[in-house]
């Protein structure tokens, strides 16, 4: 049973029992997944930029999104409309797929993995994961790398409180630390 047939079938009754909600669509679901990557070192060096590209693409199946400077920083060397960084969103079936490959796959390959802490839900329900390294994944063999750098995987929730973030996260299998 795939993870979306879980929720539909097992986690939607369970949730608006526990929650008091009659309707089954105001019952906290996953909105959708982004995954981004801040690339500090790619303004002296536009080739990482391609292998950052090339990764996210390989992670998520779909062509990344330059984010650009907002505003111009001397200290940073950094000019207004500058490239800093790559950002893909998640919506649909290939959200559900990410998702169930997180929590199956991706989660049991960190290296020293003792959890995720509580903090990192903010107070609207979603949940911001970061990876210092982009190797956990399944997709990518370590030897084809050259460079490796982290990326941020935020879980956007329609859940509003944190609470209830927290137990739509738990139900659908995050590995919490006690």
């Amino acid at each position: 049973m795939s993870l979306k047939e879980n929720y539909q079938k097992n986690i939607v009754p369970r949730l608006s029992k526990e929650f008091d909600i009659k309707n089954k669509m105001a019952v906290p679901n996953v909105k959708a997944i982004t995954l981004s990557v801040g690339m500090s070192a790619g303004i002296k060096d536009p080739k990482l930029f391609e292998v950052a590209e090339n990764v996210l693409m390989r992670i998520t199946g779909q062509r990344p999104v330059k984010t650009k400077a907002k505003q111009s920083i001397a200290n940073f060397k950094l000019r207004k409309g500058m490239v800093v960084g790559l950002r893909v969103t998640l919506r649909g079936k290939r959200m559900w797929d990410f998702l169930e490959k997180l929590l199956t796959l991706t989660f049991a390959r960190v290296r020293d993995f003792r959890g995720i802490s509580v903090k990192q839900i903010d107070s609207r329900g979603n949940i911001s994961i970061g990876f210092r390294e982009f190797l956990p994944f399944p997709e990518i063999k370590p030897d084809e790398v050259e460079r490796v750098h982290g990326v941020e995987v935020t879980v956007s929730t329609t859940a509003g409180s944190k609470e209830r973030g927290l137990t739509l996260l738990k139900a659908l299998g995050f590995p919490f630390r006690d």
